[in-house]
């Protein structure tokens, strides 16, 4: 497939165009920033012309550690327009989280604002041992020569923005190319150290085009995303996205439900793109009502039910599902919003253009046949270049006919349409049966008392392991058991949970930035509720 006749394949080549066809078209908007189109090139000039006085070019690694918005863009697009790489570091981080990053990444340069909502990042970075010796050097980072701090508390071994940006000289062209490496993104490493995911300009710029043309993104639209810009669901299906069709997005420094409704209304935005869990929050809001809403679309990985909800609830009628990995640049296939509603609703979606995915049985002799579950395999553009210098787990995720294997289950039906099902490690063994939790949250959520269900896989004598299913209530109210039967009727008995508990939220076990429970934790706090070994995480 020729991608370069489709669409711009560098991320400056993308915002060249958007500044072009629309200069005066809002670009990035939050509740105390706007820029345009025009204003955002403008401004990546200028900081290419800046990084390229600073002597950063071809190959350095490049740090961000700032909130959505403007600066973040336009820093990312400038950073790639030299041929350097972004590295993205979580704003939530501990300290140690952020050492390691910045060490594996061998770091030279860091972008850093002085502070992210209540964190103090530079206090953070001197608990690493930056700024000891009064310089931004660090014994434990010798690859970090220069921190930028972009705020009003500018430490003194630091180099405030305006300093950094008035060192600029003569204005530089682009060098980037499509095959250069655009990003380091790490993964979430819930079970072992995060890994550096390789993308190139190429496979998150097609994919944000591919993306944003399913959603339907056009030129004046108003896109409201949260997803945060240092998860690649925020920087390619967020930022690139919109840079692609020339998209206002609409963003916040942390999703919070009452908030991003503020903003869809007065923003008039007409699609927004969430998960599960944000996708239930605005829909569960008690103001929603209160709101009117100018929806036309939504990008939300969810489960059937929800979507429906997203669908008839809040009018995002172009309502699409999306299924990816960060390996995989992320998106791998996503239902488009031209589509009936009734397949968009399903959760079905067709592979990207010119991507390729295979369902292979779990013993991996065979591909599976329509409708049957298995291991997702994914080859083709959107494939990363591998992980940061670990040959051995790229060669573990990519076989040498160029196939990744996503560590995910789905199924291929008779049209080719892919349904996913679930994240391999969330799967749930209940006597030899295979089960989703993903599909008996979908059935808890059809119970007008569930606001919101999660579902894990605890250790059973019997059955090896069986679901628990944690919910947090409406205001229609509903008892433990009364769910339990409930479900009873309308699942197989091997996927009824066997323990429910009502909650009133998920905030004390930890949400990730982008708003999802980390299953893991919550299921260590239900095995601790079952008197198993390990420490109870309070909910």
């Amino acid at each position: 497939m020729n991608l370069r006749t489709t669409c711009p394949l560098t991320a400056h080549e993308a915002l060249d165009r958007a500044a072009l066809l629309a200069p005066d078209v809002e670009a990035v908007v939050t509740a105390e920033e706007r820029i345009t189109y025009g204003e955002l090139a403008a401004e990546v000039v200028r900081i290419r012309s800046a990084l390229a006085a600073a002597g950063i070019g071809r190959g350095d690694r490049v740090g961000l550690c700032l909130g959505n918005g403007p600066r973040w863009v336009a820093l990312f697009v400038a950073i790639g327009s030299v041929g350097a790489v972004a590295v993205p570091v979580n704003t939530r981080y501990t300290a140690g989280e952020v050492e390691h990053t910045l060490d594996h990444a061998k770091v030279s340069t860091l972008f850093v604002a002085d502070r992210v909502l209540r964190v103090d990042l530079c206090a953070l970075l001197s608990e690493i041992g930056i700024g000891a010796d009064s310089t931004p050097t660090c014994p434990r980072l010798p690859e970090l020569r220069r921190v930028v701090v972009c705020g009003e508390d500018i430490p003194g071994w630091a180099t405030a923005w305006p300093d950094f940006l008035n060192a600029a000289e003569d204005e530089v062209p682009a060098t980037g190319t499509p095959d250069d490496i655009l990003l380091v993104q790490y993964t979430s490493g819930t079970t072992s150290r995060p890994k550096g995911v390789l993308l190139t300009h190429r496979s998150m710029c097609a994919d944000a085009f591919f993306s944003g043309a399913r959603l339907g993104l056009r030129t004046g639209d108003r896109f409201h995303s949260a997803r945060p810009f240092f998860h690649v669901a925020g920087s390619t299906l967020s930022v690139l996205a919109s840079v692609q069709h020339a998209t206002t997005l609409v963003t916040m420094p942390k999703f919070e439900a009452a908030e991003a409704l503020r903003l869809m209304e007065s923003e008039r935005c007409t699609h927004f793109s969430g998960n599960d869990t944000i996708a239930l929050m605005l829909l569960n809001h008690p103001r929603l009502a209160d709101h009117e809403l100018h929806l036309r679309g939504a990008w939300v990985a969810a489960s059937p039910t929800v979507i429906r909800r997203v669908i008839d609830e809040l009018g995002a009628r172009e309502c699409v599902a999306g299924y990816g990995l960060s390996e995989a640049s992320p998106n791998v296939a996503q239902s488009c919003w031209w589509e009936d509603d009734q397949v968009r609703a399903s959760g079905a979606m067709l592979a990207e253009p010119g991507v390729e995915v295979r369902i292979r049985s779990a013993d991996g002799t065979r591909d599976c046949a329509p409708d049957e579950p298995g291991s997702i395999l994914v080859r083709g553009w959107n494939v990363m270049r591998g992980y940061l210098d670990a040959p051995e787990a790229t060669a573990a995720a990519i076989d040498p006919d160029g196939w990744l294997a996503t560590g995910d289950v789905g199924a291929l039906d008779a049209t080719g349409r892919l349904h996913f099902v679930g994240r391999t490690k969330d799967i749930i063994r209940v006597g030899g049966e295979n089960v989703a939790p993903a599909e008996v949250e979908d059935v808890l959520h059809c119970h007008p008392g569930v606001r919101q269900a999660v579902v894990v896989g605890v250790p059973d004598e019997r059955l090896v392991e069986v679901p628990f299913a944690f919910v947090i209530l409406t205001g229609q109210g509903a008892t433990e058991d009364e769910l339990i039967a409930w479900a009873r009727t309308r699942m197989a008995g091997f996927k009824v949970p066997r323990h429910l508990r009502i909650v009133d939220g998920f905030e004390g076990i930890g949400m990730t930035a982008s708003s999802k429970v980390q299953k893991n934790r919550l299921a260590a706090h239900a095995r601790a509720l079952l008197g198993g070994r390990d420490h109870e995480v309070p909910v």
